[in-house]
């Protein structure tokens, strides 16, 4: 018997089990659906995003300022620095229906906005 097979059958079952659930987590990560939110002069854009209720979701936020811009959501609980010319992504949902504040705390006269989450009928 290999080494490999002797190894497995070491772990056992249950961690294989275990591991396999992991890799399909790991995969549905990927096939969720990506949502873009700029930050241009220090202001989001859209100023208003729509997403579906009830769905995850992967939002994308790019920074396309010459200086540091924050995501930050008290609603949501998030806080995220977005470097200039880079972009981060927030896991967030599944949301109820409502409005969820953004903002960012390096411009807070003009970085404002909200995600609106609404049921699609």
């Amino acid at each position: 018997m290999s080494k490999t097979a002797t190894g497995l059958r070491r772990v056992g079952r249950p961690a294989l089990a275990a591991l396999a659930l992991l890799l399909a987590a790991g995969a549905r990560a990927d096939t969720l659906r990506v949502i873009d939110l700029a930050i241009r002069d220090a202001r989001f854009q859209p100023t208003t995003l729509t997403v579906p209720a009830g769905e995850k979701f992967k939002l994308r936020v790019t920074n396309h300022g010459p200086g540091v811009e924050e995501f930050e959501s008290v609603d949501l609980n998030r806080e995220r620095i977005v470097p200039p010319g880079r972009s981060i992504e927030v896991y967030l949902g599944p949301l109820k229906p409502g409005r969820y504040r953004i903002f960012g705390d390096f411009h807070p006269a003009t970085a404002q906005g909200e995600i609106v989450a609404t049921e699609h009928k």
